[in-house]
């Protein structure tokens, strides 16, 4: 399955519990779109987020996003897996 990075650009200040919520939400719902969402990172003085996910395509990634919490990625890249 494609693997992808996505990227949310916050305004302000990124509360970790926030994210965590909003990570856990994506776990609930992310099986009816054939996602998987593996991991985040988040660069809180810089106010972004990255998400991992497997996906078959790129809308799908989002779709979760949307649905599960409405904050969408600003950018979605097509990533492979290193070493």
């Amino acid at each position: 399955m494609p693997l992808f990075m996505d990227v949310h650009n916050m305004d302000g200040t990124i509360n970790l519990d926030d994210v965590a919520k909003a990570h856990e939400a994506d776990l609930r719902v992310q099986a009816a779109h054939g996602v998987d969402y593996r991991q985040y990172w988040v660069d809180a003085a810089n106010g972004k987020i990255f998400c991992l996910v497997d996906a078959p395509s790129a809308e799908e990634a989002a779709a979760v996003h949307r649905e599960a919490h409405g904050l969408v990625a600003d950018e979605i890249h097509p990533v492979a897996e290193g070493i």
